[in-house]
């Protein structure tokens, strides 16, 4: 327990950038506070890491390094991000408590989300038999989510240089509206995949299920908030309309075709 105590102060340290501005919570202190939760982990278990253990580490600080600069690159270049970032309705003076509890939340989810590659790591130092043949597996499926963001990523920021006005419906986007949170879901999917086989207790499984669970929520969340942003810019387009009935919002294959009217994924 203690050494999740230490990744929940090094969460709360990087986390603590969205004090700056609120939407860094969940941004900035994202990115960044998963890639210093693999850094920690890595100094905290040197001792006990495997090729395995190391491919895992090494996902997650590249993921968080990834979306971290991406997303800070992004409101530097982009005005339309930076009108979002300091929208007066995100700048107005938030009361104290609400802001240490969103601060505290986020803080404890990017732990839980880590916590499958924690608890190989720390069941490991502990004397467990711990095989290689998951985290090898999940390593592997967050490889492929991380591609898949980066790509959607790249897609979405060459269309919108070719056409600012329009929405993006190419590449990626044909198979899914939201593919980089879909490549967020197949990271953590991964990561999850990594915790099978080595020995959790109930309370492990409990905070693996608490930040997998948390992470879907989020993504959800996202493509709701993205969907009600696009119906507003793009509701009156013909095209667009034809392109959000035949496209899943979220997961391919899955006929979710809008999640708009969910108001309890609100977040």
């Amino acid at each position: 327990m203690t050494d999740l105590l230490i990744l929940l102060a090094v969460s709360l340290a990087v986390s603590a950038v969205g004090w700056k501005y609120f939407i860094y919570f969940f941004s900035l202190g994202y990115g960044y506070g998963v890639a210093a939760l693999a850094v920690t982990m890595g100094v905290m278990y040197h001792a006990d890491l495997t090729l395995s253990t190391v491919a895992l580490l090494a996902m997650l600080f590249i993921f968080g390094i990834r979306l971290g600069t991406y997303l800070l690159v992004r409101e530097r270049k982009a005005a339309a991000y930076r009108k979002i970032l300091y929208d007066p309705s995100l700048q107005k003076k938030k009361p104290v408590g609400v802001v240490v509890s969103v601060w505290l939340f986020c803080a404890i989810l990017y732990v839980a989300q880590v916590s499958p590659v924690a608890f190989r790591l720390m069941n490991t130092a502990a004397g467990a038999e711990v095989g290689d043949l998951w985290a090898w597996i999940g390593a592997a499926v967050a490889l492929c989510g991380i591609l898949l963001e980066t790509f959607a990523d790249m897609q979405k920021s060459a269309a919108k240089k070719r056409n600012s006005k329009r929405f993006v419906d190419t590449g990626l986007y044909r198979i899914v509206r939201c593919p980089n949170y879909l490549g967020e879901v197949v990271i953590w999917t991964g990561v999850l995949l990594s915790g099978i086989g080595v020995g959790l207790v109930w309370w492990q499984w409990l905070i693996v299920a608490i930040g997998y669970i948390g992470i879907i929520y989020v993504m959800f969340s996202g493509a709701r908030r993205l969907e009600l942003r696009q119906n507003e810019v793009y509701g009156s387009d013909p095209e667009y309309q034809a392109y959000v009935k035949k496209t899943p919002i979220l997961i391919p294959l899955l006929p979710i075709y809008s999640v708009a009217r969910y108001e309890w994924l609100s977040a």
